[in-house]
């Protein structure tokens, strides 16, 4: 029976690894060196926008956590329903603008995120849903 070697950790590179372009003064090249900076941007992207939405969805979950707790039902009620709403909003919010993003990736099956994040139906009914026709995080013109 034969033993068993790793292979060298130089030499091993994942297949999901980018590799920069080689520097060349040909358009080709440059071209690819264009190529690699947006995709690294669009992964950047990507992973900045999953983590709004896991924190967005933290919120919402932590938001609901606290008020099944018992204490002061009145407070609760005067605050309760303004302050989910906005927690319900932002987390679609968060989730429209991630899904857009995977999509803008290549990546189009957005149940995958809705199962993999756990997003309540109550946040996907109104992903895409603005108040004043206007993203929140977007400035006036």
């Amino acid at each position: 029976m034969g033993t068993w070697r790793a292979k060298p950790t130089a030499s091993y590179v994942p297949d999901m690894t980018l590799q920069p372009p080689r520097f060349s003064h040909s358009r080709k090249s440059r071209v690819g060196a264009l190529d690699y900076e947006i995709v690294q941007e669009q992964a950047a992207a990507l992973g900045r926008l999953g983590r709004a939405l896991e924190a967005a969805l933290a919120a919402l979950s932590n938001y609901d956590r606290a008020q099944s707790e018992p204490g002061n039902d009145a407070a609760r009620a005067r605050s309760g329903a303004s302050a989910r709403a906005r927690l319900v909003q932002d987390a679609s919010d968060a989730l429209w603008c991630f899904i857009i993003q995977r999509e803008a990736c290549g990546l189009r099956d957005w149940r995958l995120v809705v199962h993999q994040y756990g997003v309540p139906a109550e946040v996907q009914n109104r992903m895409g849903v603005f108040d004043g026709g206007r993203p929140r995080n977007s400035s006036p013109k």
